[in-house]
């Protein structure tokens, strides 16, 4: 359906950027700018903007826009930069994705479209991505995830990257991620370039083990997360599960017990933005909850945590 180019793949550690906003809830952009920065400081191998964890679903489209062209302008080159395109529109999510591919960006992310009950992985959902691609072409990260409420079968994955191959990156979040991308891998074969670990990290050796090159964790710890990911693509799995064993409680706290939430409440402590609001109808963290995520975020150190002091 396009041309048969050959994405460049990416992989290592590719946090979400949250979005910062002041206590009033408009759009902070030096906190955003020093997010960028900071993300940068982390040694990440990439930046994803505008995703889930980022509350893609609470933002205008034209904030979508300004957010969009001031984290590509800050970031300026240094690392590469996805944006999250998704929409149940395939003519919107084009745009998104001209607008991504316009101001420099290196990757895509996309959700299958949904909002409905009855639909399904179909014909219609290849033209969906294929469109996309047509529109930026970008190489492209499936997110396969519960939100969407749509099954994403090992198959019909693999059709999809063989039909579209800028669809080559396959951020994995479902139950069971490891086998499925063991079944994704062992079924696509050179398609899947890019199998990723997704879901802040909370089942990364398992994922790792299972075939993943990389994860998309939060912003709250990707310098702890990286040399677990570095450690075992060296062969040196006894070192990824003992450092991984080390950050798990605050992997497993912020994934169960905070959300998006955690990177903001940790970032506002390290004085590297000046507030952790989040846009209704999400509810701020209470205080015993943003204590005990504080209490094990500083027994590791994370940079979030000292960045701004």
């Amino acid at each position: 359906m396009t041309s048969q180019i050959q994405p460049k793949p990416l992989k290592g550690i590719l946090p979400v950027a949250p979005t910062i906003f002041t206590e009033t809830g408009a759009i902070d952009l030096e906190g955003n700018a020093r997010t960028m920065d900071m993300m940068v400081d982390q040694d990440v191998d990439g930046i994803c903007i505008l995703a889930n964890f980022s509350e893609q679903f609470l933002l205008t489209d034209e904030e979508r826009k300004t957010l969009a062209e001031a984290c590509l302008k800050k970031v300026a080159g240094r690392v590469p930069v996805t944006v999250t395109c998704s929409h149940f529109s395939t003519k919107i999510a084009s745009e998104r994705a001209k607008h991504a591919a316009d101001h420099g960006a290196s990757m895509l992310m996309l959700m299958p479209p949904y909002h409905g009950a009855a639909l399904q992985a179909d014909d219609s959902m290849v033209e969906h991505f294929a469109a996309i691609a047509k529109a930026s072409g970008l190489p492209i990260m499936v997110q396969d995830a519960p939100l969407s409420g749509v099954k994403l079968s090992v198959p019909f994955l693999v059709r999809l990257a063989k039909d579209v191959p800028q669809v080559c990156a396959f951020k994995i979040e479902v139950p069971f991620a490891a086998a499925k991308l063991r079944s994704l891998i062992a079924a696509g074969g050179k398609s899947i370039i890019g199998p990723f670990d997704g879901e802040e990290g909370i089942t990364l050796m398992a994922d790792l083990d299972g075939g993943a090159i990389g994860t998309m964790s939060s912003a709250l710890l990707p310098d702890l997360i990286k040399p677990v990911v570095t450690a075992h693509a060296a062969g040196d799995r006894k070192t990824a599960a003992a450092l991984y064993k080390n950050i798990l409680p605050l992997i497993n706290y912020e994934n169960r017990q905070c959300g998006l939430r955690a990177a903001k409440a940790v970032m506002l402590a390290g004085g590297v933005i000046k507030s952790d609001h989040v846009r209704h109808p999400l509810a701020p963290l209470h205080p015993a909850t943003r204590e005990g995520l504080l209490e094990l975020a500083r027994e590791v150190n994370p940079l979030a945590l000292r960045w701004g002091k």
